[in-house]
Parts: C-alpha cells; sequence; structure tokens
C-alpha cells in the first residue's frame, strides 16, 4: 500500500529560481531564506521517497484567464519546463507516475471532485522552483516521480481553503487505497502573505502567516473560518496561494508532527515560510 510519509510547505516565487541561477544563496539577501532548507534536504536524503505530489498555481502557462480549471491534475509521463518570461532557465524534465496519477484522478471523481485530467502540462514556477529547492544540483532530482495539482488562484470565482484542504484529504485517501508499495511526500507551494500590485502593493503579514503555519500543524480547520475576501485583506491579493498548503495538509491523514519550519521576510515582497512535516 502507498504511504504519505511526510509534507513540505514552501515558496515557489521566481526571484528563486534566479537567485539559484547565480549562485546568490549566500549573499545577505538570500542566506536566511535558503538557510531553511538543508533539513528538508537531509530528510529526503533519508527518507528517498518514490513520488511527490506537489499542489501548486498556474501563472499563465498553461492556463490563461479564458481557460482557468478550479482543480486540474497531471496524468502525463513527463512534465517539461518552458519559458514562461521571467529570464528563469527551464530545467530539465521532470517524470511523471501515470499509473498513481489516474488511480487519484478516478478516485477523485468518486469522491465528487470535477476536475481536468492533464495528460499534457508545461508546469511554470510554481512547480520547478520547488523542485530546485528540494534537490538542488540534480537534473534527476533524487530520482522521483511527479503528480502536479494545480489549483487556481488568480481568477475568481476560486475554491475555500476548506474546498482545498477537502481535496488534499481526497488525495491522502486514494493514496492510502492504492495498491503499489510507495513512499509518497507531499508539497504545498506558494505564497504565504504578499501584494504584487494594486493599493496594497508590498503587503506582508508576518503574524498571520505564523498563525497560519502553527494552525496547519495542529489545528488546520480553525483556519477555515477566513474567507478568500478575508485572506485578501489580511494577506495580499496573492496570500490566497495559501489554498496550497491547505491541499497539502489536507492529504495527511495521520498524526502530524511538525519537524523544520523558517519564515523568512521580505523575500521579493513576500512572507516566505518553509515547513517540514511527518505523517504517522
Amino acid at each position: 500500500m502507498a504511504k504519505i510519509i511526510g509534507a513540505i510547505g514552501s515558496s515557489h516565487i521566481p526571484a528563486v529560481g534566479m537567485a539559484i541561477a547565480k549562485k546568490l544563496q549566500n549573499t545577505p539577501y538570500w542566506k536566511d531564506f535558503f538557510d531553511g532548507y538543508p533539513p528538508i534536504w537531509n530528510w529526503l536524503n533519508e527518507q528517498k521517497p518514490d513520488v511527490a505530489i506537489i499542489f501548486y498555481n498556474d501563472h499563465g502557462l498553461e492556463f490563461f484567464l479564458d481557460k482557468k480549471p478550479t482543480f486540474a491534475i497531471g496524468a502525463a509521463k513527463q512534465y517539461i519546463s518552458y519559458d514562461e518570461g521571467w529570464g528563469l532557465a527551464t530545467i530539465p524534465p521532470i517524470n511523471g507516475d501515470e499509473a498513481l496519477s489516474w488511480h487519484i484522478c478516478n478516485e477523485l471523481v468518486e469522491d465528487e471532485f470535477d476536475i481536468t485530467i492533464c495528460q499534457e502540462l508545461g508546469v511554470d514556477h510554481g512547480l520547478t522552483v520547488p523542485m530546485q529547492l528540494m534537490w538542488p544540483n540534480d537534473d534527476n532530482y533524487g530520482g522521483i516521480r511527479v503528480i502536479p495539482v494545480v489549483i487556481n488562484c488568480e481568477r475568481h470565482p476560486m475554491p475555500s481553503l476548506k474546498r482545498c484542504f477537502d481535496l488534499g484529504r481526497s488525495i491522502g485517501k486514494a493514496i492510502e487505497s492504492y495498491h503499489q508499495d510507495l513512499k509518497i511526500v507531499v508539497l504545498g507551494t506558494g505564497g504565504l502573505s504578499h501584494q504584487l500590485d494594486g493599493q496594497g502593493a508590498g503587503l506582508i503579514n508576518k503574524e498571520f502567516d505564523l498563525m497560519c503555519m502553527e494552525k496547519l500543524v495542529s489545528a488546520p480547520e480553525e483556519l477555515f473560518k477566513y474567507n478568500l475576501r478575508d485572506i485578501t485583506e489580511i494577506a495580499g491579493a496573492q496570500g490566497v496561494e495559501l489554498n496550497m498548503w491547505m491541499g497539502m495538509r489536507g492529504a495527511l491523514l495521520g498524526d502530524v508532527t511538525e519537524i523544520h519550519s523558517n519564515y523568512t521576510v521580505p523575500i521579493s515582497n513576500t512572507g516566505a515560510g518553509t515547513m517540514l512535516l511527518t505523517n504517522e
């Protein structure tokens, strides 16, 4: 039986990809951020998961405003990183797990989730930056296979925190029912608080971010009280990327323990959180 062994929360800021490319990790601006990752690298090297389920949002590369599914899931053999216009170099192709993807898709539909199933899917910095962060200097990404789960965080109406948590819960149940013995890690990427444009540009709410990180471990249901308008006002227009962290946390069906966390501001005008959870 497949088993989710843990979960990782991480930012996916495109500037991180540029910092990696330019080897700026130890400069004063970036050091505190990158110092949050060695415990995660050590854990991944020790556990050697077979598959990563990655919750992220597409920023207009594959789904633009004219066609924006609420939830989309990759069911491809391979995922390609395309040029998205940030000056980011593309990264080597990422292998998928078609059989597990289709199992999850079937189970989600049975569980009354309406999903877009993608047998071809180009991936942007929402997924590629976390891959670079988790498996630095490794074009094979530790040999891991990836299943992308895309959540709409750009165009209203968007799913609620509870709906994304429930999506993760359904994915967690699907994984537990899978026949093959696999070790799975779940990634929730994005945010936390940030607003990149408009009247509230530059908004960062450290207190709210740290509260969310704490509640994600011990009492995620307490975050359901915040609707997306609340999130936008409290944590900025792009603070709704908390939805990916909620999906990640929902997938953990066992006893959850935080074994590492880090929080840095301001990195590219974003409250950058990092956390590592185990699922027993």
